[in-house]
């Protein structure tokens, strides 16, 4: 059998601490490494490894002796590349793309894959590399360069969640696992259940929130979106399209639907974290550990203090008064109007493009206009609180989970530490009028109605509900030195019936598209007080946004919930490409993208209500070029991850036109929407039924 670009990179991607040499793909796929590809452990007897090894690979146990060979892949002898660099992160040690040298070792990581010559060079120096470094180093690495390599467009991506599941569930599950492995024949294995919350009891008031914190595919969509925007790297990969305002924009949007299902949950607003001294009154015991050397990520107790990061060993130096004065820089900067560069040259913030500028400053990334002055803001935030339990490494421990992509979102001083940078982005908003009859108005459109129904027939109109699911996904590829096989675990999460908007739409004039935004907006908090027009615009989530071609007369609008703009369909989320032939782009840069079974907020027993808004904006000014379709490529995750190589698909800033305050005489979405006909707002209730759905 001929073996495929495919072939070469499938085992790279599996069982990350396994050496290369092992045999892959449950038994499927062996490399055939050069003797220079052993490390110094293995080399001395690199040959009898072969021999051992290969033999496995030719006839697996269970096999005929006449069974032909397995997929072989032969390796190119290539001279040694210089990976001397990125052994600076330990091995089996903790990485972390919010420590400066560990995100700059990753941007030259990603640079020497992106700078190979083709796509079979590139999986050679992967295949001499990948037993010498860290593994979430590099499988980060490799990960983003096939994403942004036009050679590697066929090879699937694993989702981390098959690479490391250690950082997404329950430790308890692993020693079951490798039991069920290791005593039970693939046919006969059971699928190994994680309970739905296992970090605190429910005396803990912030455990309300732990399906939303800890849910698997929101902690998958935070990973997902760093690795198709990576902060450090060559500059083809960093500066695309308005990406320091997709850092805003996403993350302000994780924070809105964050608050918007406390309140349902009755918990109040998220307190910004905008002192760095005061303590930290809430506490997180996280309940995972890193596989890599089987220690747990540390816990933070109540009222631990923030103090200055000084460890050498991980090159940091995190001075909480620098910090404040970098902060302050910023803070100066907006309400200037305008940043500085090193050369002095000003640029002005007070336009368009201001809020793509102050988002690469904010996060930071290398085309910050001026990282020496404005510093490492955001990054530095999430060190000195994952840091927070041993901040000179006296204990020799390492960060918490705040310092890992991939884990951050699980604790709940995320959320406080991310309303506060929200709040300096909001500081730039409030500098800008409000938007006038200009930008809102679409003459010759009248949006006559609009409602909710679920996807069924005789439902209800304007309810929708949610309910718990379970879900099955397979570890098999990311247990190392385990069973050879699948290992299904079974986990609980929130899902919604699918429903659909219905809208009927007034049109005269020539025919014409238009831009559809939805958008939903709680109308309540916590004690059931109704929220000022200016909290909900803060707090609304968006829920669409997509493109209509309007004829003259009436149009009647359906659009299911699944096509979100916003999100991405479970299989996306949950892929496991390991040992499937499913490869194409919908695999790679497409797994960006919020988890559709998060799209809806979980609201009560009872029902909750919530404002829906909908607008019929004038294409002419949203368009950009070229066009984009929906229905081709990747596009259907649009809003939070934009395009890969393309122009973010909308004209306007993101989340229009709720960005910006309005004048003082709206006060609800009702006078918001009043002078304009291609608006409308109605009210939808949200049951949550408490019910458990297998999937199927």
């Amino acid at each position: 059998m001929a073996i495929t670009i495919r072939d070469k990179f499938r085992g790279l991607l599996q069982h990350p601490y396994e050496p290369l040499f092992l045999p892959k793909s449950d038994g499927q796929l062996f490399y055939d490494l050069p003797e220079k590809f052993f490390t110094d452990r293995y080399r001395p007897i690199g040959q009898n490894l072969i021999n051992r090894f290969s033999a496995a690979a030719a006839a697996p146990a269970g096999t005929s002796a006449d069974t032909p060979a397995m997929n072989r892949v032969s390796l190119n002898n290539i001279p040694d590349p210089d990976i001397k660099f990125a052994e600076a992160v330990p091995r089996r040690g903790a990485f972390s793309l919010f420590i400066p040298e560990h995100r700059v070792i990753a941007g030259r990581l990603i640079k020497l894959f992106l700078d190979q010559p083709d796509a079979d060079t590139l999986g050679d120096v992967a295949a001499y590399a990948r037993d010498r470094l860290n593994g979430p180093l590099f499988q980060y690495a490799l990960a983003s360069a096939l994403l942004h390599r036009s050679d590697t467009s066929d090879v699937p991506v694993p989702s981390f969640l098959h690479l490391f599941p250690d950082q997404f569930i329950d430790p308890a599950a692993f020693p079951q696992i490798r039991e069920e492995g290791r005593a039970v024949l693939q046919p006969n294995r059971m699928s190994i259940d994680i309970p739905l919350n296992y970090t605190a009891s429910d005396r803990v008031t912030e455990q309300r929130l732990a399906y939303f914190r800890e849910d698997i595919g929101v902690n998958l969509h935070h990973w997902h979106w760093h690795l198709v925007y990576p902060a450090e790297g060559p500059e083809r990969v960093v500066r695309k399209d308005r990406r320091g305002e997709l850092f805003y924009y996403m993350h302000q949007q994780m924070i809105a639907r964050y608050q918007v299902e406390r309140y349902s949950q009755g918990l109040g607003r998220v307190t910004p974290l905008d002192n760095l001294r005061m303590p930290i009154p809430e506490p997180y015991y996280p309940k995972i550990l890193r596989s890599a050397n089987n220690r747990t990520y540390p816990a933070r107790y109540a009222n631990m203090t923030l103090e200055d990061v000084i460890r050498p060993n991980d090159g940091l130096r995190v001075i909480i008064s620098e910090v404040e004065r970098q902060l302050q820089r910023i803070i100066t900067a907006i309400d200037e109007g305008v940043v500085v560069a090193p050369n002095g040259q000003r640029t002005q913030l007070d336009n368009f493009r201001g809020i793509d500028i102050l988002g690469n400053i904010v996060e930071s990334s290398t085309v910050s206009v001026n990282r020496q002055l404005y510093g490492d803001t955001h990054n530095s935030g999430h060190v000195l609180i994952s840091l927070v339990h041993d901040p000179r490494e006296d204990f020799l421990e390492s960060f918490g989970v705040m310092g890992d992509v991939t884990t951050a979102m699980r604790d709940p001083i995320f959320y406080r530490w991310h309303s506060f940078v929200d709040s300096i982005f909001q500081r730039h908003k409030q500098r800008f009028a409000p938007y006038g009859p200009a930008e809102l108005r679409n003459p010759g459109v009248k949006l006559l109605s609009l409602e909710t129904e679920l996807d069924r027939r005789d439902s209800v109109k304007n309810t929708l509900l949610t309910f718990w699911q379970r879900s099955q996904f397979d570890l098999g590829a990311g247990i190392d030195f385990g069973a050879e096989g699948n290992v299904f675990v079974t986990f609980t999460h929130l899902q919604h019936a699918a429903f659909n908007y219905r809208l009927q739409v007034a049109y005269s004039g020539t025919a014409k598209p238009a831009t559809l935004r939805i958008f939903l907006a709680p109308k309540r908090n916590e004690r059931g007080q109704s929220l000022t027009f200016e909290e909900q615009r803060r707090l609304a989530i968006e829920m669409d946004t997509f493109r209509v071609n309007l004829t003259p007369g009436i149009n009647n609008i359906i659009r299911r919930s699944a096509n979100s703009s916003v999100t991405i369909p479970y299989e996306r989320t949950f892929r496991n490409v390991a040992n499937t032939n499913i490869g194409d782009t919908n695999f790679r840069f497409c797994g960006c993208g919020w988890p559709s079974h998060m799209l809806v907020p979980k609201g009560d027993q009872f029902g909750v209500e919530y404002d829906l808004f909908a607008m019929l904006s004038n294409h002419d000014q949203d368009r950009v070029n070229p066009l984009f379709d929906e229905r081709t490529d990747c596009n259907d995750a649009h809003s939070f991850c934009g395009l890969r190589d393309r122009t973010y698909p909308d004209a306007r800033n993101m989340g229009f036109p709720l960005d910006r305050r309005v004048a003082n005489t709206v006060r609800s979405f009702q006078d918001f929407v009043a002078p304009y006909q291609n608006m409308r707002v109605a009210t939808v209730t949200i049951r949550f039924t408490n019910t458990v759905v297998e999937r199927t």
